[in-house]
C-alpha cells in the first residue's frame, strides 16, 4: 500500500548466491500469488518476475505448491507476530487501534501477505489450506481474546454480545485491509489515524432515544 515493493522483472541472477536467489523467488512468488491467488498464480510469471528459468523454481521448491507453502510460511508468522506484539497493554479501545496498526505496518511493504493467508482459491481439502487455516485460527484467536477482554473490562458479559462483537471485529479487519488494497496510496500511519478517527466518532455518536 503506501510502500509496496517494486517488481524485479528482468533482473539477472547469474552468479547470485543461492540464498539471495531464493529470496528473490519468494518475493516474486508472494507478489504473484498474493495478487492473483493460488488458482490463477503462474510459476512462469514468477520466473519472469525473478529473472530466472521456470525449472529453477522447481529445483528450489519442488512444485507450485511448494513455492506457495514457502511464501505462506513467510507471510503467516510475520502477521501473527505483529498482532501478538500489539496485545500488550490495557484491554481498552486503544487495543483495537494498536492491533489494526500492527496489521497495517506488517502489510505496508508486503500487502500481498494478507491474501496469501486468506486466499479463497486454495484447494479446500489440501495441505495448503490446512496450513493457511492454522495461521487464520491464531489470528482469529487473538482477536477473540482481545474482544473478550475489552468487553470484560466494560463489565459487558452477555455471551451473545461477545459472539457478535467478535464477528464484527473479524469483519472490520478484513474490510479495512480490502479497502486499503483499493487505496494503495495510503500509508500505514494514515490508515491507523483514519481508523482511530472513525472509531472515536462512532463512540461519540448519539444514541437513538
Amino acid at each position: 500500500m503506501g510502500k509496496q515493493q517494486t517488481a524485479t522483472r528482468g533482473v539477472g541472477t547469474k552468479g547470485m548466491p543461492r540464498k539471495d536467489r531464493e529470496r528473490l523467488i519468494l518475493d516474486a512468488g508472494a507478489r504473484e500469488f498474493g495478487t492473483k491467488g493460488y488458482a490463477r498464480g503462474s510459476t512462469a510469471e514468477v520466473a519472469t518476475e525473478a529473472g530466472i528459468t521456470k525449472p529453477m523454481i522447481y529445483g528450489y521448491f519442488g512444485s507450485k505448491d511448494g513455492l506457495y507453502r514457502a511464501c505462506l510460511d513467510q507471510a503467516g508468522p510475520h502477521l501473527v507476530a505483529a498482532v501478538e506484539a500489539a496485545q500488550e497493554g490495557p484491554p481498552d479501545i486503544t487495543r483495537a487501534v494498536r492491533t489494526l496498526e500492527a496489521v497495517f505496518r506488517a502489510l505496508e511493504a508486503r500487502p500481498y501477505d494478507w491474501q496469501l493467508v486468506y486466499d479463497p482459491t486454495l484447494p479446500p481439502d489440501g495441505p495448503l489450506h490446512t496450513a493457511a487455516a492454522a495461521y487464520r485460527r491464531e489470528l482469529n484467536r487473538m482477536g477473540a481474546v482481545g474482544v473478550a477482554e475489552i468487553l470484560a473490562s466494560a463489565q459487558a458479559d452477555e455471551p451473545l454480545d461477545a459472539d457478535l462483537a467478535t464477528h464484527l471485529w473479524y469483519g472490520t479487519v478484513s474490510a479495512a485491509v480490502a479497502w486499503w488494497r483499493h487505496h494503495p496510496e495510503q500509508t500505514a500511519d494514515g490508515m491507523t489515524a483514519r481508523f482511530e478517527r472513525i472509531l472515536t466518532a462512532l463512540g461519540r455518536a448519539p444514541r437513538t432515544p
